[in-house]
């Protein structure tokens, strides 16, 4: 099968073989030339024609994929096509023709998975294997699947200058990162995780581009508010004047990995950095037009939202709307309880985090956007003991498996697999790495000093002289987990008790998703440390969790001879305990089903 996605930003090899048409929006140039070859340091120019609402168009009879261009903005300043489907060597050289008809996919009986079924798996590509590539990343989405796992979620590919980079500093959106491959090697990693049933997630960034390389302000400043802020620079204009074709540009990109790349999923990245006072708005649009295109797929939508808005999130697909949200809330609590730390962001959960997490586990959010607001279904929170934001905006990158003890972390980790909320493991957590994940740029000039001394002044609490160098390479090669951890005992045992916990989610949780009901789940508080979850479903049957996540055993003689006919599904730590206390770092999973 072929799948391309047509659009009016970028280079489209004709079906006929006849040539090219390409298209660039400089509503701010006065004149336009495509330097177009066959190689990148052999360019010459063809006109490019101006018309209407500030678009050039450049139709080159004979061009065929393979060939290399660039645009001339004004006689002078060359730059690549934000909306290339390839950079070779990245965006500050040539783009490259690509014409997505030349791979062929095998893919026409897939149709997703529902969200029910979802259990993520972030991953960073440049670091997930030592190659640091899709194809090597491919090779091992087989050992995914057997874990249990059904989505891998990538972190942003959109390609930037540099080797290396987290990758939300991308300034060629439909571009595949040039470190990682190029797109045959993404499409060959969709269709290998299809072959294993795995589903496959990307993070984009809509919020702003990167420092280095994006050349839109020279020939298209209306692709930057005139009145709204962003914490990395110029705010995106979803809503002043020229917005339209911005807005188009960036529903285009979601539109563009769904159809193009058989991308299963997106997770927009710190979409409360978005301002957009139109309406409907940027985010409400993106939904309802992925809706609208792929209406007999599973495709899944995912926010990043600070502001936790239930109003944004639905338990069925629905457009406008989207299936899940990290939720911070469930980390950040879950973080304290374990660690004691209540500096920066973690402040606000320090008071009580157990009687926090006992909320969030119930209704969703510790802290909604208001107190007013309806608690959001629960399987569209998505809980983690780390992600990349959490591990690596640490000064030292430390994951949870370095700051609590082995058997806390291990407690925390069931956790976020066996509740109605949707898990996510970070990678190498499944194993409990404690190889770090640090911040990394391979950022140059006066950029890379400016990096440098911001990470400084961001830790200057904290920075004893060891403090890791953001853009020398090491740190990039430090936050690659070894595998040879893998094979280590503990790791082992882990790895186990993670395929186990799937295994019994898959059996009893996914299957029931649908009948979970909407409010009146419980947290009752077990003395300082202990919680007694019960969450009900619409047929009476009731999935109970009983949690001790402390040093110390409680004493929860309250509950005793509650549920008697529960069946036992999972019991872990030292359970049963000597009744009626729960041990340390203990918990015990149950069932109760009303009699026929």
């Amino acid at each position: 099968m072929k799948h391309a996605h047509a659009m009016p930003f970028g280079a489209t090899v004709r079906a006929d073989g006849s040539g090219a048409d390409l298209h660039l929006w400089a509503p701010a140039a006065t004149e336009v030339a495509l330097l177009l070859g066959p190689t990148a340091d052999a360019l010459a120019p063809v006109p490019a024609a101006r018309a209407e609402g500030g678009w050039w168009h450049a139709a080159v009879d004979g061009a065929a994929a393979g060939a290399r261009y660039q645009w001339r903005i004004d006689g002078g300043q060359r730059v690549s096509d934000p909306a290339a489907r390839e950079n070779p060597d990245g965006p500050h050289a040539p783009s490259r023709l690509v014409d997505p008809a030349a791979f062929d996919w095998n893919d026409a009986g897939w149709t997703g998975r529902p969200w029910r079924e979802t259990v993520l798996y972030e991953l960073h590509v440049g670091t997930f294997t030592a190659e640091g590539t899709f194809d090597a990343a491919a090779q091992r989405l087989e050992e995914l699947a057997a874990l249990g796992i059904t989505a891998v979620e990538l972190m942003p590919v959109a390609d930037l200058p540099g080797r290396y980079n987290w990758g939300y500093d991308g300034v060629a959106l439909f571009a595949p990162a040039h470190s990682y491959g190029p797109p045959e090697s993404m499409k060959a990693f969709v269709e290998r995780a299809r072959q294993l049933g795995l589903m496959v997630f990307l993070d984009v960034v809509y919020n702003h581009f990167g420092p280095d390389g994006n050349w839109l302000g020279l020939y298209a400043p209306q692709f930057f508010s005139a009145t709204h802020a962003s914490p990395w620079g110029q705010a995106i204009n979803f809503d002043g004047d020229g917005s339209a074709t911005v807005r188009e540009f960036f529903i285009h990109n979601a539109l563009y990995w769904i159809e193009e790349f058989r991308i299963d999923g997106l997770r927009l990245d710190a979409v409360h950095a978005i301002v957009d006072d139109s309406r409907p708005d940027i985010l409400e649009e993106i939904s309802s037009r992925v809706r609208a295109a792929q209406p007999h797929r599973h495709v899944h939508l995912v926010l990043e939202n600070d502001g936790n808005q239930s109003r944004r999130l639905a338990r069925q697909p629905a457009a406008g709307r989207y299936d899940g949200q990290w939720n911070d809330d469930f980390h950040h609590a879950m973080h304290v309880a374990l660690t004691g730390e209540t500096h920066r962001y973690y402040a606000r959960y320090g008071n009580d985090p157990i009687a926090l997490l006992g909320q969030v586990l119930v209704r969703g959010f510790a802290f909604p956007e208001s107190a007013d607001d309806a608690p959001p279904p629960l399987p569209a929170t998505i809980n983690y003991i780390g992600n990349h934001d959490q591990v690596g905006n640490r000064a030292r990158g430390e994951r949870l498996a370095a700051l609590a003890p082995p058997e806390a972390v291990s407690t925390a980790l069931l956790l976020a697999l066996l509740t109605p909320a949707t898990p996510m493991v970070f990678f190498g957590d499944e194993w409990g790495t404690r190889t770090p994940f640090l911040y990394f740029a391979d950022w140059q000039g006066e950029l890379r000093e400016a990096v440098r001394a911001g990470r400084k002044r961001e830790f200057a609490h904290d920075d004893d002289g060891t403090l890791p160098d953001p853009c020398d390479i090491a740190t990039f090669h430090r936050s690659h987990p070894d595998p040879a951890e893998r094979d280590q005992s503990g790791a082992g045992a882990r790895l186990a008790q993670v395929r186990q916990a799937l295994a019994l989610r898959r059996q009893w949780i996914a299957p029931r998703q649908e009948r979970l009901a909407d409010t009146d789940h419980e947290a009752l508080r077990i003395g300082a440390t202990g919680l007694h979850l019960r969450w009900h479903y619409r047929d009476g049957s009731r999935l109970l969790l009983d949690l001790n996540l402390g040093p110390d055993p409680v004493d929860a003689s309250a509950l005793a001879g509650r549920d008697p006919q529960a069946q036992l599904l999972l019991a872990h730590g030292d359970w049963p305990a000597a009744a009626p206390y729960w041990a340390p770092w203990s918990a015990r999973w149950r069932l109760f089903e009303p009699s026929a």
